[in-house]
């Protein structure tokens, strides 16, 4: 009996350290061991890689409270091959003390602190630190776009691109905000959201000192003070510093109004009519006078009321 318990634990590449066998008996039922051991009767369950014995009545309510020697000596041994991968990085940035396996890698980091940028695109001058990033951006040139969706079709030069666009279709959110808890799909989208609940702006106009927390939006303002208005009606020639604006001014033209109220079938132009004008249904008014509670729904109505106090 001693022998198949042995066997058994061989041939499942177990790392279980034997207990004393003396006095047990040993049967195999349907591929499965069971040990009887003080007259109580034991299953042997199989894992990968490792092995632990439950008592048949107590597999339900097993816990990490209970200590399972096995685990602890493949963490430990995790745990010392990590230490010995690290001790393989021969490489040592000077700098910052950050350790490469690879001379190369460690060429490319330095890079980062040197601002060096060797690898040059031909086609319009734009120089990169790692060649790698250099052989992306040639795809723009090329027009190859190697990814594709498999739920819409579009195509991507670069396989981050599909995975960030797929998330449009999973609908995952990877990202959360540790303040609030919104989520988003890009962690370049938390960023950005982020510097709502620090209020930092740091983009800044020059001509009036004007903050702003995207740079986007610091671009847009100094049309203002430029006065360039990139964006002209070919109907009536006013000119727009957004497209957007130019977008929603041509259905002026048009007559298009693409926002229906569901309740009376009313059409606008701008989705923000529509919404102003539901509140005469439902009667909601979020615009709330802190001085004597009185509600509004309209922002403006609000202000106006405000001049009383």
């Amino acid at each position: 009996g001693r022998g198949l318990f042995s066997h058994y634990l061989k041939l499942n590449g177990a790392a279980c350290q034997q207990e004393d066998l003396e006095h047990q008996q040993i049967k195999v039922e349907k591929n499965e061991v069971y040990c009887s051991q003080s007259e109580e009767q034991v299953q042997l369950k199989q894992e990968p890689d490792t092995c632990m014995v439950v008592p048949v009545d107590e597999q339900t309510s097993y816990t990490e409270s209970e200590p399972n020697r096995n685990q602890v000596i493949f963490q430990e041994a995790a745990e010392a091959e990590n230490q010995n991968q690290e001790k393989r990085k021969l490489f040592l940035c000077e700098t910052c003390g950050k350790r490469f396996t690879v001379i190369h890698a460690l060429n490319s980091h330095i890079r980062t602190h040197t601002g060096e940028k060797p690898f040059s695109c031909m086609n319009c001058g734009k120089s990169f630190s790692v060649k790698r990033d250099l052989n992306r951006h040639m795809m723009i040139h090329t027009g190859e776009k190697p990814f594709s969706c498999v739920n819409c079709g579009k195509h991507f030069s670069l396989k981050h691109d599909l995975t960030q666009h797929i998330r449009i279709h999973t609908g995952e959110k990877p990202f959360s905000c540790v303040t609030c808890g919104k989520r988003f799909g890009r962690k370049y989208h938390l960023n950005r959201h982020i510097i709502i609940h620090t209020g930092e702006k740091l983009f800044s106009c020059e001509t009036c000192g004007k903050s702003f927390s995207r740079k986007r939006n610091l671009v847009l303002h100094m049309l203002i003070h430029s006065g360039e208005m990139l964006f002209s009606c070919a109907n009536c020639g006013k000119g727009f510093n957004q497209k957007q604006n130019l977008a929603l001014h041509m259905r002026i033209h048009t007559g298009e109004k693409p926002f229906s109220c569901v309740t009376c079938g009313k059409s606008f132009r701008h989705k923000l009519s529509l919404t102003l004008h539901t509140r005469t249904h439902t009667g909601e008014k979020p615009f709330l006078c802190v001085n004597c509670g009185k509600c509004f729904s309209h922002k403006h109505h609000l202000t106006q009321h405000m001049m009383i106090h």
